[in-house]
Protein backbone atom coordinates (compact mmCIF):
# COMPACT_ATOMS: atom_id res chain seq x y z
CA UNK A 1 0.00 0.00 0.00
CA UNK A 2 1.11 3.76 0.11
CA UNK A 3 0.85 6.62 2.39
CA UNK A 4 -0.53 10.11 1.88
CA UNK A 5 0.70 13.43 2.69
CA UNK A 6 -1.26 16.65 2.46
CA UNK A 7 -1.88 20.48 3.48
CA UNK A 8 -4.06 23.03 3.06
CA UNK A 9 -3.83 26.30 4.11
CA UNK A 10 -5.20 30.14 4.50
CA UNK A 11 -1.82 31.75 3.61
CA UNK A 12 1.12 30.68 1.13
CA UNK A 13 2.94 28.29 3.46
CA UNK A 14 5.76 26.03 3.07
CA UNK A 15 5.50 22.01 3.79
CA UNK A 16 9.52 21.70 4.35
CA UNK A 17 9.18 20.36 8.12
CA UNK A 18 6.56 18.11 7.09
CA UNK A 19 8.21 16.01 4.03
CA UNK A 20 11.20 15.67 5.95
CA UNK A 21 9.46 13.15 8.00
CA UNK A 22 7.12 11.98 5.38
CA UNK A 23 10.08 10.95 2.67
CA UNK A 24 11.81 9.14 5.27
CA UNK A 25 8.77 6.92 5.12
CA UNK A 26 9.64 5.89 1.51
CA UNK A 27 12.78 3.38 2.53
CA UNK A 28 14.21 4.78 5.49
CA UNK A 29 11.84 4.79 8.19
CA UNK A 30 9.57 2.53 5.89
CA UNK A 31 8.96 0.53 3.42
CA UNK A 32 7.51 2.79 0.51
CA UNK A 33 10.08 2.75 -1.80
CA UNK A 34 8.15 2.13 -5.53
CA UNK A 35 8.26 6.12 -6.30
CA UNK A 36 7.46 9.40 -4.82
CA UNK A 37 5.32 12.40 -6.09
CA UNK A 38 3.62 15.85 -4.69
CA UNK A 39 1.84 18.81 -6.34
CA UNK A 40 1.59 21.80 -5.19
CA UNK A 41 -1.38 24.32 -5.76
CA UNK A 42 0.12 27.93 -5.90
CA UNK A 43 -1.17 31.59 -6.10
CA UNK A 44 -0.03 33.73 -8.34
CA UNK A 45 -0.78 37.20 -10.40
CA UNK A 46 -2.39 35.17 -13.12
CA UNK A 47 -4.13 32.99 -10.18
CA UNK A 48 -3.72 29.37 -8.48
CA UNK A 49 -1.03 27.01 -10.86
CA UNK A 50 0.27 23.77 -10.61
CA UNK A 51 3.57 22.37 -9.95
CA UNK A 52 4.00 18.86 -9.75
CA UNK A 53 6.72 16.31 -9.14
CA UNK A 54 7.41 12.83 -9.55
CA UNK A 55 9.73 10.39 -9.04
CA UNK A 56 9.92 6.38 -9.21
CA UNK A 57 12.71 6.10 -7.12
CA UNK A 58 12.41 5.62 -3.18
CA UNK A 59 12.09 9.32 -1.68
CA UNK A 60 14.36 9.20 0.96
CA UNK A 61 16.92 8.96 -1.83
CA UNK A 62 15.91 11.02 -4.54
CA UNK A 63 17.31 14.07 -6.09
CA UNK A 64 13.80 15.20 -7.10
CA UNK A 65 12.82 15.03 -3.11
CA UNK A 66 16.34 16.65 -1.93
CA UNK A 67 15.50 19.55 -4.39
CA UNK A 68 11.80 19.79 -2.85
CA UNK A 69 13.13 19.77 0.63
CA UNK A 70 15.61 22.87 -0.69
CA UNK A 71 13.57 24.75 -2.55
CA UNK A 72 11.16 26.25 -0.06
CA UNK A 73 7.79 26.43 -2.29
CA UNK A 74 4.85 27.87 -0.48
CA UNK A 75 1.55 26.54 -1.52
CA UNK A 76 -2.30 26.57 -0.61
CA UNK A 77 -2.73 23.28 -1.08
CA UNK A 78 -0.45 20.11 -1.31
CA UNK A 79 -1.37 16.69 -2.66
CA UNK A 80 1.69 14.20 -1.94
CA UNK A 81 2.10 10.55 -1.94
CA UNK A 82 4.60 7.86 -1.08
CA UNK A 83 4.24 4.51 -2.83
CA UNK A 84 4.50 0.63 -2.35
CA UNK A 85 3.19 -0.82 -5.44
CA UNK A 86 0.19 -3.83 -5.17
CA UNK A 87 -1.03 -3.15 -8.72
CA UNK A 88 1.07 -1.53 -11.58
CA UNK A 89 4.89 -1.76 -12.04
CA UNK A 90 7.35 0.92 -10.29
CA UNK A 91 7.21 3.23 -13.36
CA UNK A 92 6.43 7.12 -13.41
CA UNK A 93 3.01 6.68 -15.52
CA UNK A 94 2.02 4.83 -12.21
CA UNK A 95 3.40 7.33 -9.68
CA UNK A 96 0.45 9.41 -7.37
CA UNK A 97 -0.48 11.98 -7.43
CA UNK A 98 -2.69 12.28 -10.63
CA UNK A 99 -3.75 15.52 -12.39
CA UNK A 100 -6.42 16.22 -15.22
CA UNK A 101 -8.52 19.12 -16.02
CA UNK A 102 -12.10 19.13 -14.87
CA UNK A 103 -14.29 22.91 -15.34
CA UNK A 104 -11.39 24.30 -16.54
CA UNK A 105 -9.61 23.78 -13.38
CA UNK A 106 -6.40 21.32 -12.19
CA UNK A 107 -7.90 18.36 -9.97
CA UNK A 108 -4.92 16.17 -7.82
CA UNK A 109 -5.89 12.90 -6.65
CA UNK A 110 -3.45 10.60 -4.60
CA UNK A 111 -4.89 7.00 -3.74
CA UNK A 112 -3.94 4.72 -0.74
CA UNK A 113 -5.61 1.24 -0.70
CA UNK A 114 -6.28 -1.51 -3.09
CA UNK A 115 -9.89 -1.83 -5.30
CA UNK A 116 -11.10 -5.48 -5.94
CA UNK A 117 -10.78 -6.82 -9.61
CA UNK A 118 -14.30 -6.89 -10.25
CA UNK A 119 -14.50 -3.15 -9.81
CA UNK A 120 -11.81 -2.70 -11.91
CA UNK A 121 -13.49 -4.63 -14.47
CA UNK A 122 -16.67 -2.46 -14.25
CA UNK A 123 -14.51 0.67 -14.34
CA UNK A 124 -12.70 -0.56 -16.84
CA UNK A 125 -16.31 -1.52 -19.19
CA UNK A 126 -17.21 2.00 -18.35
CA UNK A 127 -13.83 3.55 -19.77
CA UNK A 128 -14.85 1.83 -23.17
CA UNK A 129 -18.35 3.80 -23.30
CA UNK A 130 -18.73 6.95 -25.16
CA UNK A 131 -19.08 8.88 -22.40
CA UNK A 132 -15.93 8.41 -20.82
CA UNK A 133 -14.09 11.93 -21.49
CA UNK A 134 -10.78 10.40 -19.10
CA UNK A 135 -8.67 7.55 -19.64
CA UNK A 136 -5.91 6.01 -17.41
CA UNK A 137 -1.96 6.26 -18.81
CA UNK A 138 -0.68 3.89 -16.88
CA UNK A 139 -2.19 0.71 -14.67
CA UNK A 140 -2.60 0.98 -11.68
CA UNK A 141 -6.31 0.67 -9.63
CA UNK A 142 -5.88 3.95 -8.92
CA UNK A 143 -5.95 6.14 -11.89
CA UNK A 144 -8.66 3.92 -13.02
CA UNK A 145 -10.82 5.30 -9.80
CA UNK A 146 -9.64 8.60 -10.41
CA UNK A 147 -10.56 8.62 -14.05
CA UNK A 148 -13.96 6.61 -13.35
CA UNK A 149 -15.02 9.54 -11.07
CA UNK A 150 -14.28 12.39 -12.87
CA UNK A 151 -16.14 10.92 -15.87
CA UNK A 152 -19.15 10.30 -13.29
CA UNK A 153 -18.59 14.21 -11.97
CA UNK A 154 -18.47 15.40 -15.40
CA UNK A 155 -21.14 13.09 -16.77
CA UNK A 156 -23.74 14.34 -13.69
CA UNK A 157 -22.63 18.39 -13.60
CA UNK A 158 -21.65 19.53 -17.60
CA UNK A 159 -21.36 22.57 -15.74
CA UNK A 160 -19.42 23.08 -12.42
CA UNK A 161 -22.13 22.48 -9.83
CA UNK A 162 -22.44 24.29 -6.59
CA UNK A 163 -20.43 23.16 -3.86
CA UNK A 164 -22.81 21.45 -1.84
CA UNK A 165 -24.09 19.60 -4.78
CA UNK A 166 -20.45 18.46 -5.50
CA UNK A 167 -19.32 17.73 -1.96
CA UNK A 168 -22.39 15.81 -1.32
CA UNK A 169 -21.92 13.76 -4.44
CA UNK A 170 -18.18 13.34 -3.84
CA UNK A 171 -18.99 12.13 -0.77
CA UNK A 172 -21.33 9.64 -2.33
CA UNK A 173 -18.54 8.20 -4.82
CA UNK A 174 -15.75 7.82 -2.31
CA UNK A 175 -18.33 5.73 -0.25
CA UNK A 176 -18.96 3.27 -3.05
CA UNK A 177 -15.77 3.38 -3.92
CA UNK A 178 -15.11 2.02 -0.09
CA UNK A 179 -17.48 -0.96 -0.56
CA UNK A 180 -15.53 -2.20 -3.75
CA UNK A 181 -11.89 -2.30 -1.56
CA UNK A 182 -9.56 0.00 0.74
CA UNK A 183 -10.11 3.49 -0.57
CA UNK A 184 -8.43 6.54 1.45
CA UNK A 185 -7.94 9.50 -0.61
CA UNK A 186 -6.41 12.80 -1.05
CA UNK A 187 -8.40 15.54 -3.88
CA UNK A 188 -7.54 19.05 -4.34
CA UNK A 189 -8.91 21.46 -6.97
CA UNK A 190 -6.52 24.24 -5.45
CA UNK A 191 -9.30 25.88 -3.70
CA UNK A 192 -10.28 23.09 -1.23
CA UNK A 193 -8.94 19.63 -0.20
CA UNK A 194 -10.99 16.41 0.39
CA UNK A 195 -10.07 13.49 2.79
CA UNK A 196 -11.67 10.78 2.79
CA UNK A 197 -10.94 7.44 4.86
CA UNK A 198 -11.89 4.05 4.26
CA UNK A 199 -9.07 2.80 7.53
CA UNK A 200 -6.44 5.47 8.24
CA UNK A 201 -6.10 8.74 8.06
CA UNK A 202 -5.39 11.85 10.26
CA UNK A 203 -5.08 15.85 10.21
CA UNK A 204 -3.69 18.27 12.30
CA UNK A 205 -4.76 22.09 12.24
CA UNK A 206 -2.02 24.37 13.77
CA UNK A 207 -3.18 27.67 14.81
CA UNK A 208 -2.30 30.21 16.76
CA UNK A 209 -0.78 29.53 19.79
CA UNK A 210 2.05 27.95 17.64
CA UNK A 211 4.48 25.87 19.44
CA UNK A 212 7.01 23.16 19.14
CA UNK A 213 6.59 20.49 16.86
CA UNK A 214 8.80 17.60 16.67
CA UNK A 215 8.92 15.00 13.62
CA UNK A 216 8.92 11.04 14.83
CA UNK A 217 10.73 9.75 11.23
CA UNK A 218 13.59 12.53 11.80
CA UNK A 219 15.56 14.24 14.23
CA UNK A 220 14.13 17.58 13.45
CA UNK A 221 12.32 19.68 15.91
CA UNK A 222 10.07 23.44 15.11
CA UNK A 223 8.81 25.97 16.76
CA UNK A 224 5.90 27.04 14.39
CA UNK A 225 5.70 30.77 16.61
CA UNK A 226 9.11 31.47 14.78
CA UNK A 227 7.94 31.23 11.49
CA UNK A 228 4.28 32.18 11.49
CA UNK A 229 2.31 34.83 12.25
CA UNK A 230 -1.32 35.32 14.31
CA UNK A 231 -3.91 35.21 11.28
CA UNK A 232 -2.33 31.32 9.93
CA UNK A 233 -4.26 28.49 9.86
CA UNK A 234 -2.67 24.86 8.30
CA UNK A 235 -4.20 21.44 8.31
CA UNK A 236 -1.78 18.82 7.30
CA UNK A 237 -3.24 15.32 6.40
CA UNK A 238 -0.88 11.77 7.19
CA UNK A 239 -1.66 8.14 6.80
CA UNK A 240 0.07 8.22 10.08
CA UNK A 241 0.56 11.01 12.16
CA UNK A 242 4.30 12.89 10.98
CA UNK A 243 5.07 14.37 14.81
CA UNK A 244 5.29 12.84 18.25
CA UNK A 245 3.99 15.64 20.61
CA UNK A 246 1.21 16.70 18.81
CA UNK A 247 -2.32 15.80 18.98
CA UNK A 248 -3.53 14.45 15.68
CA UNK A 249 -7.27 13.99 14.63
CA UNK A 250 -8.66 11.05 12.99
CA UNK A 251 -11.02 10.33 10.24
CA UNK A 252 -13.61 7.60 11.50
CA UNK A 253 -14.21 4.70 8.81
CA UNK A 254 -15.64 6.31 5.87
CA UNK A 255 -16.10 9.85 6.76
CA UNK A 256 -15.52 12.77 4.33
CA UNK A 257 -13.66 16.31 5.17
CA UNK A 258 -13.22 19.01 2.98
CA UNK A 259 -10.66 22.05 4.12
CA UNK A 260 -11.03 25.49 2.65
CA UNK A 261 -8.17 28.09 3.95
CA UNK A 262 -6.84 25.59 6.67
CA UNK A 263 -10.47 24.59 8.70
CA UNK A 264 -13.28 22.54 7.71
CA UNK A 265 -16.05 23.55 5.75
CA UNK A 266 -17.68 20.22 4.49
CA UNK A 267 -18.15 16.90 7.24
CA UNK A 268 -20.00 13.95 6.53
CA UNK A 269 -19.57 11.43 9.10
CA UNK A 270 -22.14 8.53 9.62
CA UNK A 271 -24.14 8.42 12.75
CA UNK A 272 -22.43 4.73 13.81
CA UNK A 273 -19.06 5.68 12.65
CA UNK A 274 -16.16 3.91 13.63
CA UNK A 275 -12.49 4.92 14.64
CA UNK A 276 -9.88 1.93 13.33
CA UNK A 277 -6.41 1.69 15.65
CA UNK A 278 -3.41 2.06 13.88
CA UNK A 279 -2.53 -1.77 14.61
CA UNK A 280 -6.49 -2.25 12.67
CA UNK A 281 -5.36 -0.62 9.85
CA UNK A 282 -2.28 -2.16 9.49
CA UNK A 283 -4.47 -5.39 10.08
CA UNK A 284 -6.89 -4.35 7.32
CA UNK A 285 -4.40 -3.87 4.64
CA UNK A 286 -2.81 -6.90 4.97
CA UNK A 287 -6.08 -8.69 4.32
CA UNK A 288 -6.51 -6.62 1.42
CA UNK A 289 -3.42 -8.34 0.35
CA UNK A 290 -0.98 -5.25 0.93
CA UNK A 291 0.51 -3.80 3.85
CA UNK A 292 0.86 -0.21 5.45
Amino acid sequence: MCQLLGMNCNVPTDIHFSFQGFRARGGLTDHHEDGFGIAFFEQSDCGVGLRVFHDDKPSHLSPIADLIGNYPIRALNVVAHIRKATQGNRCLANTHPFVRELWGEQWVFAHNGQMNRDFLAKIQQSAQQDFSHYQAVGNTDSERVFCYLLNQLKQKFPKKPQDSQLFAFLTEQCREFAKHGLFNCLLSNGNWQLAYASSLLFYLTRQAPFGEAVLSDHEVAINFADVTTAHDRVTVFATIPLTSNEIWQQLSVNECLIFRDGAICYQDRLNDAETLSIEQGIAMARRYGTTL
